[in-house]
């Protein structure tokens, strides 16, 4: 395969995560910053921008966090590279510039979902933020429904997965360690530690089976443990280093080997790993700090051996 379709169809399925991820993100926040204490609902709004690195960008254009701001920021904002608009402007152009690489229902699974969102961008509105969120998860579940079900098990099926779970474990990692310095932060009441997190797991889709595992008692302890040492959890970090490393071992050809050297590391790293040495050791967000750094690496090492052209 081309490094540059290698890196289309990558990038096509990365693109896509992302858009569901910024939702995801935004549920968390605006489920939390509903508490009635106004300095926890600013703190909660503002964990999206730290997330997506983007706190800069937007007090300098909008100066002013609510939810409506916000909202408009990360879903219909093109100048901002982590907006919904823009996540799927990129994804299509990609998907385009692959069409004979992926399915026709791929192509219209994305193509019907951009047309939808220029309706909502030129009304000026996506109307309201829950319904929204679960119009682009959504969306990305029939995109994904269309590659699982329609597309020829190839190098190209296979990096169109390697976008979505780099992407997915990336993400998984920045929402764990916001919300966890966040706690930390603040002097939290039970109840209030209890709704953030619940609204943590069921923003990853997680919360019933966290309550499967653990029970009905929610502690950050239990999950950190479920997202990134579960491997039956399918947003948890292991999950994804797992579908990863079986990826690139289908991946023929010597070009790879360092990358994938990389991820068996890091999958070991988590398979072999422990909430004691996470959080009595290390502790979280040293962990997940030096996780992404490791992800980042990985990512770049992967683009290296396969989406440089030689």
């Amino acid at each position: 395969m081309l490094s540059r379709t290698a890196s289309e169809l990558y990038w096509l399925s990365r693109y896509l995560e992302r858009a569901e991820n910024t939702v995801r993100m935004l549920d968390v926040s605006f489920t939390v910053s509903m508490m009635p204490n106004k300095e926890i609902a600013e703190q909660e709004l503002i964990a999206p921008l730290k997330i997506s690195s983007t706190y800069e960008d937007f007090m300098e254009r909008y100066g002013i966090v609510n939810r409506d701001t916000i909202l408009q920021f990360f879903a219909l904002d093109t100048l901002n590279p982590s907006s919904v608009i823009s996540c799927l402007n990129s994804a299509r152009d990609n998907a385009k510039s692959v069409r004979g690489k992926i399915s026709s229902e791929s192509w219209e699974a994305i193509n019907s979902t951009w047309i939808e969102l220029q309706a909502m961008k030129r009304s000026g509105s996506v109307g309201d933020a829950s319904r929204f969120f679960d119009w682009v998860k959504e969306r990305s579940h029939l995109y994904r429904g269309a590659v699982y079900g329609t597309s020829l098990r190839n190098d190209a099926f296979r990096f169109l997965r390697l976008g979505t779970f780099l992407e997915r474990a990336d993400n998984t990692a920045r929402i764990l360690d916001v919300k966890y310095q966040i706690e930390n932060q603040q002097d939290d009441e039970g109840s209030l530690e209890y709704y953030r997190w619940v609204a943590v797991l069921r923003s990853l889709g997680a919360y019933e089976a966290y309550q499967d595992i653990f029970g009905d008692r929610i502690t950050p302890e239990k999950v950190a443990q479920l997202l990134i040492l579960r491997a039956e959890v399918p947003r948890s970090i292991r999950a994804c280093l797992e579908a990863t490393n079986d990826i690139l071992q289908d991946i023929e050809g010597k070009s790879g080997q360092a990358a994938k050297r990389l991820v068996a590391v890091q999958y070991a790293r988590i398979q072999f790993g422990d909430s004691d040495y996470i959080f009595r050791e290390t502790g979280l967000h040293s962990y997940l700090t030096d996780f992404l750094a490791r992800i980042e690496t990985i990512a770049n090492s992967i683009h290296t051996a396969y989406m440089e052209a030689v």
